[in-house]
C-alpha cells in the first residue's frame, strides 16, 4: 500500500486535502494511506519512530520550524520520500531542491493539480520499487535505489551496502543470494568472493583492485584481473560510454 502524509498548520488545507486523496483512490480505482500532521514536530517524531512514507505534501511555512528545515531533518530518516512542498510563495522554489524535493506546488492546490502530482509520484514510486532493493536493518525496512548502490561486502553474515552518498547500510545475508537477486539487473559483477560491485560506479581498474568512484578499493584475486578487465568492457560498451 502506498503511504501518503500531509503536514501544515492549517486544519482546512489538511481537511482539503485528506478528501482529494479520497476522490483521487476513488477516481483511479487505487488503495492509498493518508496521514495528517499538524506540526513539523509530530511527523518528524513519527520518522523517529520508524514512520515511513511514499509522498509527502509538506508546508513551506510551518510554525517553529520552516518546512525546508524540517525536509533536511526527515531526508536522515528516509532518503526516498517523494517530498511536494505547498506554499502560497514563490521565494522558496530554489531552496526546496536542496532537501530532493520531487515538486514545488503554490497553494491553493485544486483537484486537477492534486491529481497531476499524485500521478507523477507514484509513476515514480512504482519505477523504483522495479529497480530496487529492500532491505531489513536495525532500523526497520529500508528500500535501496540499485543505483545508488555502489558496492557491497560480506563479514561473517553481515551484509554492508555502500551508497554513493557515503551511507552504509548492514542487513544479514548471503551474498551469494544477493548475486542471485540481481542478476537479471545486469551492471553488477563480483570480482572477490566477498565484494560485489556496480560497475556504474567503477572509477578504475588496476593488476590489483577495481577503484570505486569513492575512492574505495575491492581486491582482485590472482588470475582474475583479465576476466573482471574484459566483464567491465563489456558493460562499458553495451552502455555507449566512450572509452579513451
Amino acid at each position: 500500500m502506498i503511504r501518503v502524509a500531509f503536514c501544515d498548520d492549517d486544519a482546512a488545507v489538511l481537511t482539503q486535502l485528506a478528501a482529494l486523496l479520497d476522490r483521487y483512490q476513488t477516481a483511479r480505482s487505487c488503495d492509498l494511506c493518508g496521514t495528517a500532521f499538524s506540526s513539523p514536530l509530530e511527523l518528524l517524531a513519527e520518522a523517529e519512530r520508524g514512520a515511513r512514507f511514499d509522498i509527502l505534501f509538506l508546508d513551506i511555512l510551518l510554525p517553529g520550524e520552516s518546512g525546508i528545515a524540517t525536509a533536511a531533518e526527515l531526508r536522515q530518516f528516509d532518503k526516498n520520500v517523494k517530498i511536494i512542498f505547498l506554499t502560497s510563495s514563490a521565494d522558496f522554489g530554489v531552496q526546496s531542491y536542496t532537501v530532493d524535493a520531487f515538486f514545488y506546488q503554490l497553494k491553493p492546490i485544486d483537484e486537477e493539480a492534486f491529481f497531476r502530482l499524485m500521478d507523477a509520484a507514484l509513476a515514480a514510486c512504482d519505477r523504483e520499487q522495479e529497480d530496487s532493493l529492500i532491505l531489513r536493518c536495525r532500523t526497520g525496512l529500508t528500500r535501496v535505489e540499485l543505483r545508488r548502490l555502489e558496492y557491497c561486502e560480506v563479514l561473517h553474515r553481515t551484509l554492508s551496502f555502500h551508497l554513493t552518498d557515503g551511507t552504509v547500510l548492514e542487513s544479514t545475508g548471503s551474498l551469494d543470494e544477493l548475486c542471485r537477486q540481481l542478476s537479471p539487473y545486469g551492471g553488477f559483477l563480483r570480482p572477490h568472493r566477498s565484494y560485489l560491485i556496480n560497475l556504474e560506479w567503477v572509477a578504475s581498474l588496476n593488476q590489483h583492485a577495481v577503484v570505486m568512484e569513492s575512492g574505495a578499493e575491492i581486491p582482485i584475486p590472482r588470475g582474475k584481473v583479465r576476466e573482471i578487465r574484459d566483464a567491465y568492457l563489456d558493460y562499458v560498451f553495451a552502455q555507449r560510454k566512450p572509452v579513451i
